[in-house]
């Protein structure tokens, strides 16, 4: 069978690489960088790399939902229906809900993952056709703190800069982004310029040491939630230097006497100590900010300024981004190449979705939902007497409202609140409460799947057409490769069928508003409502960007590409064509440590998984780097508690408590915690001492958000970290079927709930496995155990086995004949797990086992010598670990990037996608060379 290429884009971050899906037949069997898409010239990262996995048969039937299911009663089993019964039934239920409540009283959360054309049609259906602005997105969780800092500013939410501004360049400041896992490909750019340009400067401001702040030349370890304090402390500075740009100022901007006058009592000394930083460090970051590496010269270099959630997710969000942008305009730094302030947007398609005003506080084409002549344009396109003018509930908002029971009705499309929203226990209360959960959802093993009453099967990467806008303002097309599986729909699709449903009962005789029958069609009437707008498209098309690839907005009528950098001209979309500076005052965060609550908790990505895990969680190899859920803190932080590496602790907020493990780490600051944001119920789950499930990170999350952007304050919380007394521990891992492994580790999550502990993660490079790990205070039940044991194979005759039950003790395990030697294919080790440290590699390395066959089964067991764990994978596409790397590195000889060029030649580590780079040069650095340079 022949194989066919498709032009694509990828689902994860907003970078927006571009990539060729290879297919046979209705099977996606690899994908490649697209060496002539923009946003990545053919690189990917370890998540794109691995795209085409996450795609095969064997992922797809045990974890993609395939039909519509519909629940009769609550926690109940979820039953197949047909797609007819399925639309009726929901048009009925929100009708109902419409005349007995209004229209407020249901609500869309939507997604960031959703393709523009998805977007539109939603917005569409809740504020034309339901008559409701109870639509929102989990971008409200990721950039609204960003838009609203654009505005508030620049007058309209666009990105002035673009990638190739890195390469201009000679001063770049990264706040509040870990770019290195978080914008990966963009990172690599990054890199390459610098090596190109060794002259620039780098600061990385951020409370953790990241892999992004190994790139640094100065590093700003701040304390959370202090940002506003050092941007005014660097304004302040720039001013008594005379650093500032008076020309640019009195030319471009307004609002200067007044943030002149707020600043001027952010001192150094106040700064340093509210920032936890060096004096000496802020002259030197505001000189290099201001271009002036020799001020008498006056010869001003450019400035980039590259942040993300550490900036948005925050109760000051709106004020952080304003702030910053504030350090632009003072210095001209902003509309020259190498210059701006340039948001890095999270997912894949959030730019689009706030292109339509699939936020709850805005319209179409950045249209503003207060703006009575915004209102009256968009419901003059849609062809309805009116939108409604009061503002939607907000994410948070949204939930909590449905939590009081003011909200009855939900539809969820595309994302996964009861895993990535703050404060679980509310979310939780608003799915169970709500009369009626409709979930469009492409992959049943998402958490929110489980409190629904009808699902309804939705395509995914892959089997989409569409488009989608990256962090540079580039429109790119998203193609399907493949047919949709099983009964899945296009999520326009399902939209269309709705509205169209709905519509009879709420407009009854009228024409309907959702005419389309191809994602182009709702494009084209998204292009019509941008005429004139700072987005303007019209002179976009779906076959402009099929002929000549993605485009940048805003690309008018009769332009024949569109613009890279905006603002060249110092003319912006405001009143006057004036920026205006923001006069906004530090506030602390909303929940301040305290004796009982001393740690200031932080969430961030890991480098291999991507959100909610729903898809790169469905592969082994990419939990190589970090395999398991843990908690990170300063080692003096735990000497001080009694507390070393591996133990168990509660972490625990106002509104909740997890156990995982701990784990030391020196780039975590002092009085602070870290958890990746990734670990979900789906992943680390256990039961809480009144009983109830313990739903993963954000189960301590707070929902407090900045009053402007509404976006939580994801990024802090107060917590305590105290160690966890579980006694009974118990480890088990298996090598299973392809088809059987993921299906295997859903029914396994039904038993986290079991212990007050419990994770459940695959593992494996070329096998697929399953790992459960948990502790409790006593023993469970036997049958608990036996469950485990025949999940995972491990109930056959010939199964070796070892029971104590006054001890609460159990090991079982199988050997299997593999080629000429004997290997352990499962085991689980029940009330002693002592033996992990060399069962498990014997398992997971797939060592010859047939002479460890009694030792197997005995509690305590010393580890055999021949049997030694492979060290920590650093390289994901080469299986590159640790050990490899510090056995050759000793003999690498010359500057550390000539012993780094070294090691990649010999291992190829880091040669392909690049993520492991930063590792690598820390690994570098780290390790002292025996072999001198000639």
């Amino acid at each position: 069978m022949s194989t066919s290429i498709t032009r694509s884009t990828c689902p994860y971050c907003g970078v927006g690489c571009g990539v060729l899906i290879e297919s046979q037949g209705d099977q996606i069997t690899g994908v490649q960088g697209d060496p002539d898409h923009p946003a990545n010239f053919g690189k990917l990262c370890s998540k794109g790399q691995t795209l085409h996995f996450t795609a095969s048969p064997a992922v797809t039937a045990q974890t993609r939902l395939l039909h519509p299911m519909l629940r009769t009663s609550r926690g109940g089993p979820a039953l197949r229906t047909d797609w007819d019964s399925a639309m009726s039934l929901a048009a009925d239920r929100f009708h109902n809900v419409i005349r007995e409540h209004g229209p407020d009283a249901v609500g869309f959360y939507i997604s960031g993952q959703l393709l523009t054309e998805d977007y539109y049609v939603f917005n569409k259906l809740a504020k034309g056709v339901i008559g409701t602005n109870n639509v929102d997105t989990n971008s409200r969780l990721c950039m609204s703190s960003a838009v609203a800092g654009y505005k508030l500013t620049l007058g309209a939410d666009a990105p002035p800069a673009c990638y190739d501004d890195v390469n201009h360049a000679q001063c770049l400041f990264i706040v509040g982004s870990n770019a290195a896992f978080a914008h990966p490909v963009l990172f690599r750019r990054i890199e390459e310029a610098r090596q190109r340009n060794p002259g620039m400067k780098v600061i990385v401001a951020d409370p953790r040491r990241t892999d992004t702040a190994e790139l640094a030349d100065l590093f700003l370890p701040i304390q959370p939630g202090s940002d506003v304090m050092l941007f005014h402390g660097l304004l302040h500075i720039m001013l008594w230097e005379g650093w500032t740009d008076p020309a640019y100022i009195a030319a471009h901007t307004s609002g200067f006497d007044e943030l002149k006058a707020l600043v001027r009592d952010c001192t150094p000394d106040r700064v340093a100590d509210v920032c936890g930083i060096r004096k000496e460090d802020l002259f030197t970051a505001a000189q290099w900010f201001a271009g002036l590496d020799d001020p008498r010269s006056g010869a001003r270099k450019p400035t980039l300024s590259l942040y993300c959630q550490g900036l948005n997710q925050s109760s000051s969000g709106t004020a952080k981004n304003a702030t910053l942008i504030n350090l632009h305009l003072a210095t001209g730094q902003i509309g020259r190449p190498g210059t701006g302030p340039f948001s890095l947007t999270g997912q894949p398609n959030a730019m689009g979705g706030r292109e339509v005003g699939g936020l709850a506080n805005l319209l179409s084409a950045h249209r503003d939902l207060a703006n009575p002549a915004h209102r009256h344009e968009v419901a003059a396109l849609w062809g309805v007497p009116s939108v409604p003018d009061q503002p939607g509930k907000t994410a948070v908002d949204m939930f909590q409202a449905a939590a009081d029971g003011e909200i009855k009705a939900l539809w969820i499309a595309c994302t996964n609140p009861a895993q990535s929203m703050p404060d679980q226990a509310t979310v939780r209360r608003a799915l169970e409460r709500a009369e009626f959960v409709v979930v469009q959802e492409a992959f049943a093993t998402a958490t929110t799947c489980d409190f629904a009453d009808l699902l309804l099967p939705a395509t995914t990467w892959g089997e989409k057409e569409g488009t989608v806008t990256n962090s540079e303002r580039r429109i790119s097309r998203a193609r399907a490769a493949v047919p949709a599986p099983g009964e899945a729909r296009h999520d326009w699709q399902i939209v269309v069928d709705f509205a169209q449903r709905i519509e009879t009962q709420l407009r009854p005789g009228q024409s309907t508003l959702f005419p389309y029958d191809t994602p182009e069609s709702i494009w084209n009437e998204h292009r019509e409502s941008t005429r004139g707008r700072d987005l303007d498209i019209t002179g976009l098309s779906y076959d402009m960007l099929d002929k000549q690839g993605p485009q940048q907005w805003p690309l008018r009528d009769g332009d024949a590409q569109g613009k890279e950098r905006l603002y060249e001209d110092g003319i912006f979309p405001t009143a006057d064509g004036k920026a205006r500076f923001a006069a906004l005052p530090w506030k602390p965060v909303a929940e301040p440590r305290e004796s009982r609550f001393p740690f200031s908790l932080t969430t961030g990505r890991l480098r291999d998984q991507w959100h909610g895990m729903t898809r790169t969680g469905t592969l082994g190899r990419l939990f190589g780097h970090v395999s398991e859920p843990m908690v990170q803190m300063h080692p003096q932080d735990m000497e001080r508690r009694g507390l070393k590496d591996g133990d168990l602790v509660h972490v625990t907020s106002k509104r909740g408590s997890i156990v995982l493990p701990l784990q030391g780490s020196a780039s975590i600051g002092l009085s602070q915690a870290f958890i990746a944001m990734h670990w979900g119920p789906e992943y680390l789950s256990g039961r809480s001492s009144s009983g109830g499930v313990l739903a993963g990170v954000n189960a301590l999350t707070t929902s407090a958000y900045c009053p402007t952007s509404k976006q939580p304050e994801l990024k802090h919380a107060a917590v305590k970290v105290l160690k966890a007394e579980l006694p009974w521990s118990l480890l088990a891992m298996a090598w299973l079927p392809d088809n059987r492994a993921l299906a295997v580790q859903a029914e396994l999550r039904a038993l986290m709930p079991t212990f007050e502990f419990a994770t459940c993660v695959p593992f494996g490079r070329d096998r697929t496995g399953v790992l459960f790990r948990a502790a409790a205070h006593d023993a469970p039940d036997a049958s608990v155990v036996e469950q485990l044991e025949a999940l995972l194979g491990l109930k056959a005759a010939d199964v070796l086995r070892y029971v104590d039950r006054r001890l609460g003790q159990r090991r079982t395990a199988r050997l299997v004949r593999s080629g000429d030697s004997t290997r352990l294919g499962a085991f689980v080790l029940a009330g002693d797990t002592r033996a992990e440290a060399w069962i498990r590699p014997l398992l997971q390395d797939e060592l010859p086992a047939e002479a460890y066959g009694r030792l197997l089964l005995m509690p305590g067991a010393k580890a055999p010598v021949a049997v030694v764990a492979r060290g920590k994978q650093v390289c994901t596409c080469f299986n590159v670990n640790e050990d490899d790397i510090n056995a050759q590195l000793p003999t690498c000889a010359g500057s550390d990037n000539e012993r780094l060029a070294t090691l990649q030649s010999r291992l190829r580590c880091g040669t392909n996608c690049g993520s492991c780079i930063p590792e690598l040069r820390r690994l570098v650095r780290a390790t002292p060379q025996t072999l001198r340079a000639a």
